[in-house]
């Protein structure tokens, strides 16, 4: 339902709540400290909450949760006070529908269950099993821990595309006015000398012809090639395995993507598993979770090889998922009953290789975009030049 709700001060807030009835939104309402003013049904979702959460939200939800439990405040009120002191309107709403779930009898691993939007089977299946085995604190503990790091490995990625993103669009912008404006004015001039153009001025010639000509095929051609990949991505599983594999195999980035899954997987992996989630169900869990098709098509491999007996090292072995120097960590862990602590180094390894190999790849796309746009400039100006100056020096005096 959309609603018009006010706050004690006054001020007059708008949003989206999917509840039952306008008896049930006027009561998440009052659990937020707001008073309806009125509402408009909409239609539901699947009969899921359409509230959702960022990751920073979730962070300081986590962190403050955790803090409240620890100190011996029970869930409700913990999440009163969490939500009397939010903030954040999303973080706010996210918190009021929690606790009306909690008050209704549920517990707070079934009500997050009740929001896969921004709860997932991750989140849910660490909280149960912190709730199983009265351990809910130190889950919390770890989920604030994981998402910061989640986090930090989004803002590495940010800062790697940065720089790229930004000296392309200029290269490609100084491209097309190059020859769009200056080449085709320039060719007019060279024209006029009636000599034999050398192959890389009429390459030139015909470029800037095409791109005079044909520029709407330049501008749609890229955003039409994305949202047929995407669509075919949608509903075609093996062109989504096969963009899935391009992505892992792509130069500079590939190699960097896999290792940023790789240890996401370890670090969810060590999470369930130091909860006491079966080995089986982790990797069950963490195929939904990587993001790619072709590493859960490996781990689920993996996981019907633990099923049939064989060993975890043994198996992610056999998937070729990790490398030697990573199933060596792991099989230390497995022959001493510390997987979870293996899991962690491995987490650790790819996290420390993941931020050399970002500053690397930095150190490699400066110089390699201004070669680029230098070559390009080179071929424009000898291309130009030099007919120009054959027919200055064959003029007799």
């Amino acid at each position: 339902m959309r609603y018009r709700a006010m706050d004690a001060r006054g001020r007059v807030s708008r949003g989206c709540i999917e509840v039952e009835d306008p008896q049930h939104l006027e009561r998440r309402l009052a659990l937020m400290n707001l008073e309806l003013i009125d509402a408009i049904e909409t239609p539901r979702r699947n009969g899921t909450r359409r509230v959702r959460a960022g990751r920073r939200e979730l962070i300081h939800f986590f962190f403050a949760l955790e803090q409240l439990l620890r100190a011996g405040v029970p869930v409700l009120d913990a999440l009163a006070d969490l939500r009397d002191s939010a903030a954040n309107a999303t973080l706010r709403a996210l918190v009021a529908s929690l606790a009306e779930s909690i008050e209704s009898g549920r517990t707070l691993s079934e009500a997050m269950r009740g929001m896969p939007r921004t709860f997932d089977a991750v989140f849910v299946g660490l909280v149960e099993a912190g709730e199983s085995s009265g351990n809910v604190e130190i889950v919390l503990r770890d989920l604030t821990e994981n998402l910061k790091w989640q986090d930090e490995q989004a803002a590495k990625i940010r800062k790697l595309l940065a720089y790229p993103v930004f000296a392309g669009g200029v290269l490609v912008a100084v491209m097309i006015f190059l020859m769009t404006a200056l080449v085709p004015q320039l060719v007019s001039f060279i024209a006029m000398t009636g000599h034999d153009l050398p192959a890389h001025t009429r390459i030139l010639i015909a470029t800037s012809e095409f791109c005079v000509h044909h520029w709407h095929i330049l501008v749609l051609a890229p955003p039409a090639l994305v949202g047929a990949c995407v669509i075919l991505a949608r509903t075609s599983p093996a062109v989504r395995f096969a963009i899935d594999g391009l992505k892992l195999a792509a130069w500079g980035a590939g190699p960097i993507l896999r290792k940023v899954i790789l240890a996401r997987f370890a670090n969810y992996f060590a999470l369930m598993y130091a909860s006491g989630i079966d080995v089986p169900e982790c990797i069950r869990i963490c195929e939904g979770i990587v993001g790619n098709r072709v590493v859960a098509k490996a781990t689920r491999r993996a996981r019907r090889r633990i099923a049939e007996g064989a060993g975890v090292s043994e198996s992610f072995e056999s998937s070729g998922l990790f490398p030697p120097l990573v199933l060596r960590m792991l099989r230390v862990g497995e022959s001493t009953g510390a997987l979870d602590r293996s899991l962690r180094s491995v987490s650790y390894f790819y996290e420390r290789d993941v931020q050399a190999a970002v500053d690397r790849l930095q150190t490699v796309l400066g110089p390699a975009l201004t070669l680029v746009l230098g070559t390009m400039l080179f071929w424009i100006i000898v291309s130009v030049i030099g007919p120009i100056y054959g027919a200055i020096t064959s003029i007799e005096f």
